[in-house]
């Protein structure tokens, strides 16, 4: 056991799969001191994070984090997002309007930065969100991985423009105008008029007393999961297996793994 714990890095960087895939959840189904594997390494890494960030306790599910922190070391590990940034939020449309289902999350530090409301397109639902389209003036949210991009002003004041990554479920977010802005119907008070929050044009709207708190924080290529009830649903950023040598090359998060397992035993 102890050649496979200081050989972590080279098991990382054993034969990884190459095709584009859906997701499918990892499950851990031996005890981390029996058998260390590159995705029971991985899995260690992405439960230390959520633990140490406490997420649990905010309501996001662990399977929606594990998604998205997957499709961020994929986005990072092809270029395509700072390297200077290890920022990443969180979007989930399975969870009701009326729930604060926005996670904005410093990885650099395993920690919650933010959790707040976030609005969904008109025509995806009323309180909750069923429908998802990345087609032009359908006023329905789209699913799938962003990288924030330049800081604008438009007729919902500042706004950030988002590039989609998925194609096929947000690639025309640009061509759509789908922006981080403020929006009033973000609030409590349309929580307790309508019981529900009210709804944009597909953009992910927040409160307008934080917009620029998050714009501040997440602008600069940093990356967007929007995740939802949609079984078509399928991303290459999703491949566990390229996730997990992105995530666990260097030497740090090696031994962060390898104390993580320590603990475990003990």
């Amino acid at each position: 056991m102890r050649k496979y714990l200081l050989g972590g890095a080279g098991i990382i960087l054993s034969t990884l799969a190459l095709t584009i895939i859906s997701w499918v959840p990892s499950t851990q189904t031996t005890k981390p001191a029996e058998i260390v594997t590159e995705d029971s390494l991985y899995m260690l890494h992405v439960n230390r994070i959520y633990a140490a960030a406490h997420l649990d306790q905010t309501g996001l599910k662990p399977e929606v984090f594990e998604k998205a922190l997957t499709g961020f070391y994929n986005l990072k590990n092809s270029g395509k997002i700072s390297a200077d940034k290890s920022i990443l939020t969180i979007a989930d449309m399975e969870q009701n309007s009326t729930k604060k289902r926005l996670w904005i999350i410093d990885l650099n530090r395993d920690s919650l930065l933010l959790n707040t409301w976030v609005a969904h397109g008109s025509r995806s639902g009323d309180d909750l969100a069923t429908r998802f389209s990345d087609i032009n003036d359908s006023n329905e949210s789209s699913l799938g991985f962003y990288v924030t991009a330049e800081v604008y002003r438009g007729k919902h004041g500042r706004s950030l423009r988002l590039d989609g990554m998925d194609e096929g479920f947000n690639a025309n977010a640009r061509k759509r105008s789908i922006v981080v802005h403020g929006a009033a119907y973000v609030s409590q008070g349309t929580i307790n008029q309508l019981g529900r929050l009210g709804r944009s044009q597909g953009c992910p709207a927040v409160a307008p007393e934080l917009s620029d708190l998050v714009i501040n924080t997440i602008e600069g290529k940093t990356v967007i999961f929007i995740n939802g009830n949609d079984r078509s649903y399928a991303s290459k950023y999703l491949n566990a297996h390229l996730a997990a040598t992105a995530a666990l090359v260097n030497k740090d998060s090696v031994l962060q793994v390898k104390d993580t397992l320590i603990t475990a035993k003990l």
